[in-house]
């Protein structure tokens, strides 16, 4: 039997939301272990002088308990 945990995290970049996604997969990794999905369950934009110059992404991150 397995037991799933979900983490809600927010990660940013200044390319793209795609970008975000996967910093945040990367970041969280380093200490979470057995990641095995995430949901996208927000996605923003930072604007200054009109333009995008950041991508924020919340999500949902699960994992599989030790």
């Amino acid at each position: 039997m397995s037991v799933v945990k979900v983490i809600e995290i927010t990660a940013s970049s200044p390319t793209s939301f795609a970008e975000a996604v996967k910093a945040g997969i990367t970041k969280a990794s380093e200490t979470i272990h057995g990641i095995k999905g995430a949901w996208v369950s927000e996605e923003s934009v930072v604007v200054e002088n009109n333009e995008v110059t950041e991508f924020r992404v919340t999500m949902r991150v699960s994992f599989v308990l030790d």
